[in-house]
């Protein structure tokens, strides 16, 4: 009996072992286009944390004290960056010595676009999408137009924005270009290899097929925005640049510099005068934030109002959330833009 019980005790220490060893890394992601893009990779593996959930938004987030402490034992943690998700700084800092921060901002062969100023657009973006269409050599920072300049007239609020986007950082709604998605599968896979090596082939498979997932992906949008690319329309906030580039859409303008400052009463007026000047279709508000602005801006006009939702709020977290997100997106351009008898 004693022998028995030792044999016991020697497999279960030998299958504890064995579990140490094989065990994956703990892994949290910021906000859901990451976190699909992110469990897309580990398929088969594990499945990572998601930190900002359900409709909230990672411009006005506030860590909880139970997600603070998961974060603090996580092995990786892959954010887009500062410029996105502020309230992740401090508590990345305080990391062990031995966990990995990813900014995907920073991803290779990326293409990182610069803030648009001003409460309307210049028309630019077409030149943008069709030098992408010839490959993504160039950091398009660089196209950070000194042409949109804010109006004198215009208040405290879009002052405060341009402070806000003068620091040279790129527009971090990165993952709203699936040709940028490629490079963070990349990424991610790499970083994930060489922390977990035992499972490098896995996560090299997984975003192989993601990435032939993108281009079917990218076909599909195509084909729904191709009828309205010549429709104009205005945004909420500039977070869809890399998605206008991307498939040859048109922003007028926006109609706030950041979805946490109110626009001022000048700003409102410029918007509501460039809408009447183009005749622009459609006005996005956002699901993250409140849809009054939106009823100011269009009142008088014949615009109509949709949605965009550029992290997936009502999407249900996991690898095929960010391929549904982008089709939503390119289904309400679609919805609201295209002409109606």
């Amino acid at each position: 009996m004693t022998i028995l019980r030792t044999a016991l005790a020697s497999a279960a220490f030998s299958v504890a072992s064995l579990g140490h060893a094989i065990a994956t890394p703990d892994v949290a992601v910021s906000i859901k286009p990451i976190h699909s893009l992110v469990a897309a990779v580990m398929q088969g593996v594990a499945t990572p944390d998601l930190i900002v959930e359900g409709a909230a938004s990672p411009h006005t987030y506030s860590l909880r004290p139970s997600q603070a402490r998961n974060l603090s034992e996580a092995d990786i943690v892959f954010w887009v960056g500062h410029e996105l998700e502020a309230f992740l700084e401090k508590p990345i800092e305080t990391l062990g010595l031995n966990a990995r921060s990813v900014e995907l901002i920073d991803a290779e062969g990326l293409v990182r676009l610069g803030f648009r100023e001003g409460a309307t657009f210049e028309r630019h973006d077409h030149d943008e999408h069709e030098h992408e269409e010839h490959g993504h050599s160039e950091d398009k920072l660089d196209h950070d137009d000194d042409d949109h300049k804010d109006h004198a007239d215009d208040d405290h609020e879009d002052e405060h924005g341009h402070e806000e986007h003068a620091h040279g950082s790129a527009d971090p709604h990165v993952w709203l270009d699936p040709e940028n998605a490629r490079h963070m599968l990349h990424e991610i896979a790499d970083v994930l290899s060489d922390v977990d090596p035992a499972n490098a082939a896995r996560y090299e498979a997984n975003a192989e097929t993601a990435m032939a997932r993108l281009a079917a992906l990218g076909e599909e949008i195509e084909g729904l925005v191709a009828p309205v690319r010549e429709r104009p329309f205005v945004v909420f906030h500039d977070a869809y640049h890399y998605f206008e580039a991307r498939f040859g859409l048109h922003a007028a303008g926006s109609v706030t510099v950041s979805p946490e400052t109110v626009p001022g009463a000048a700003r409102v007026r410029e918007i509501q005068a460039r809408i009447r000047e183009l005749g622009a279709t459609c006005v996005f508000a956002e699901p993250q934030f409140t849809p009054k602005l939106i009823r100011v801006v269009t009142e008088g006009t014949e615009a109509r109002t949709g949605i965009l939702d550029p992290l997936g709020a009502s999407l249900e977290p996991g690898p095929d959330l960010y391929g549904a997100l982008l089709t939503d997106m390119a289904s309400s351009f679609r919805t609201c833009l295209e002409p109606r008898s």
